[in-house]
């Protein structure tokens, strides 16, 4: 081993302090510099839990279309949703108590689809087994006049279901920020949490992207934000006359 002289020794022994000091005084600096958490968003997790939930609303509100599922309790009763909505119609299926129905609004026709199982369960029109087949897995127009229509209605009316799920109870707060479906997001709560818990988005518009009801009544995904969709009347060969009112003990009611 070569043994330094005493000034090399002492000059080494200063240039490792030199870097030794400038290496830490840049981790320090690093650690301390504040991480900005809505970097890259588009701004609303800097606003008030009220203002953010606000920005949502109007977002849902001016939005031409979106995709909603999930399940919702209402009245003791769960449903589980996968609807797409618009301003003039919607169209997708309802499913409670092990029933399946699907709806399909045009404007004001209302069209309902359903399986056996759902007519066995929800009671047949008045004549014989094969009057009953006949409704199988064809839709049915729903009269307006019917008392089951505005019930059935709601399912496919953009404003009424989002009017209705997006509200928070108590006060509001902020929550965590998770992702939902790969998107960053910011949760206002109401009651911390015991009010439902609403996830907004922080990329692009702020729309609503999961709603977490209270209560329990049921967990919601919102997706599909202003994606177009083609809404068609069905066929003759796809309709088939009810011959009376729907049932209102049905699932539909």
């Amino acid at each position: 081993m070569t043994a330094f002289p005493p000034a090399a020794r002492a000059r080494r022994a200063a240039l490792i302090g030199v870097v030794c000091a400038g290496l830490t005084a840049v981790l320090t600096a690093c650690g301390e510099e504040p991480v900005d958490p809505d970097k890259g968003t588009n701004g609303v997790g800097r606003l008030s839990a009220p203002a953010i939930e606000a920005k949502a609303r109007d977002a849902a509100r001016e939005a031409e279309s979106v995709r909603l599922s999930g399940t919702v309790v209402s009245k003791g009763r769960s449903y589980k949703l996968d609807m797409r909505l618009k301003e003039d119609g919607g169209t997708g299926s309802v499913t409670s108590k092990g029933s399946t129905f699907e709806l399909l609004r045009i404007d004001d026709e209302l069209f309902m689809k359903a399986g056996a199982d759902f007519w066995d369960n929800g009671g047949r029109p008045s004549g014989s087994d094969e009057a009953a087949g006949k409704l199988e897995d064809k839709y049915v127009k729903v009269p307006d006049d019917d008392p089951v229509y505005d019930q059935l209605r709601g399912f496919t009316d953009k404003d009424v279901l989002l009017d209705g799920l997006l509200g928070l109870h108590g006060k509001l707060g902020k929550g965590e920020r998770p992702k939902v479906g790969g998107v960053r997001t910011i949760e206002v709560t109401g009651g911390k949490g015991t009010g439902g818990t609403l996830a907004v988005s922080l990329l692009g518009t702020p729309y609503p992207l999961k709603l977490e009801r209270a209560g329990g009544a049921g967990v919601v995904r919102l997706a599909d934000w202003d994606k177009e969709f083609p809404l068609e009347a069905p066929g003759k060969g796809e309709t088939v006359d009810y011959g009376g009112q729907l049932p209102k003990s049905s699932d539909a009611s």
